[in-house]
């Protein structure tokens, strides 16, 4: 069960295995996209009609009609990643051995819907993959297995969610196999050390001048590539895509961009300067802060933001 880019690799690396027998994929149905609104499959769809197995699409994955189809599959797991759908007890109840569902954080922190935003913004130096047994709680079911992989201070949010794509994919396959070897045995979270993270809008992706330059970069990473890190110049919006750190003193206040030279577009924050690098212009084409400036002629001091 899934439904965007990131549940591809593990769909694809079950489908691989010699052991395993993927009886039926279960995703979202298909959305409108584009100008056109056209209906479109989505990722895992796709992937699973190239791999030439069975897809199930129901509005509720929680009716009776699909219970019952479920129950006819008599299936030994499911295995969830990213399906956007929760599931009743009664369907958790379904598997002869386990639910395992596939989370991108080290539980139990970051339980929630924007995990690898939140690690970014946070400015952990490490996150992860947990495959865990399904509970009726969110994120909550006692773990099996993890992986880790380290955040740097250039990784996106887009670098972090391939990397554990495929991290994942060779995480479930790991995990059936202990599971069926009995060389995994489920343990408990420690639940007094959950964190909870939601689902991001558009408006999370407005830069806060005030914050230190760290901080700020930090959010653009974490933004991108949605919902997009964005402020205001004078009267349009600018999406920034990537920044970074200056020690160069300013004596402006946040959000006042005071210099621009080959290195890029030179901002005053509450603490440090920011230099930006990437950005878009009016065409929404990513383009480099020179490039940016050769169409939009910036006269220093002008500020993000105007009050």
């Amino acid at each position: 069960m899934g439904t965007p880019d990131f549940s591809v690799p593990a769909l694809q690396k079950l489908a691989a295995q010699d052991d395993f027998h993927i009886s039926l994929v279960i995703t979202q149905p298909d959305k409108p996209r584009g100008r056109g609104k056209k209906l479109a499959p989505s990722p895992v769809k796709t992937a699973a009609l190239k791999l030439g197995i069975d897809v199930f699409q129901p509005e509720k994955l929680n009716s009776r009609e699909a219970k019952e189809k479920l129950l006819s599959l008599h299936p030994d797991f499911f295995v969830v990643a990213a399906f956007g759908q929760i599931l009743s007890r009664e369907i958790l109840d379904i598997p002869k051995i386990f639910p395992i569902n596939i989370h991108a954080s080290l539980l139990p922190k970051y339980r929630g819907a924007s995990p690898i935003q939140a690690s970014i913004l946070n400015m952990d130096k490490v996150t992860g993959i947990t495959t865990m047994v399904m509970a009726k709680d969110m994120d909550a079911g006692d773990i099996l297995l993890t992986a880790a992989t380290p955040i740097s201070e250039h990784d996106t949010a887009q670098d972090i969610h391939d990397r554990l794509g495929l991290i994942s994919a060779d995480l479930i396959v790991e995990t059936i196999h202990g599971v069926l070897d009995n060389r995994l045995e489920p343990a408990p979270q420690d639940h007094s050390k959950a964190t909870y993270v939601k689902m991001l809008k558009k408006s999370d992706g407005k830069i806060d001048w005030s914050l230190e330059n760290r901080q700020i970069c930090a959010h653009i990473n974490a933004m991108t590539p949605w919902p997009g890190a964005f402020t205001n110049l004078v009267d349009r919006t600018i999406k920034i895509y990537k920044a970074q750190t200056s020690d160069m003193p300013s004596c402006h206040e946040p959000g006042v961009i005071f210099q621009c030279d080959k290195e890029g577009i030179h901002v005053a924050t509450g603490k440090g300067c920011l230099i930006i690098l990437e950005l878009m212009g009016i065409s929404g084409k990513r383009l480099k802060a020179g490039e940016f400036l050769c169409g939009h002629k910036i006269d220093p001091p002008l500020k993000f933001d105007p009050a």
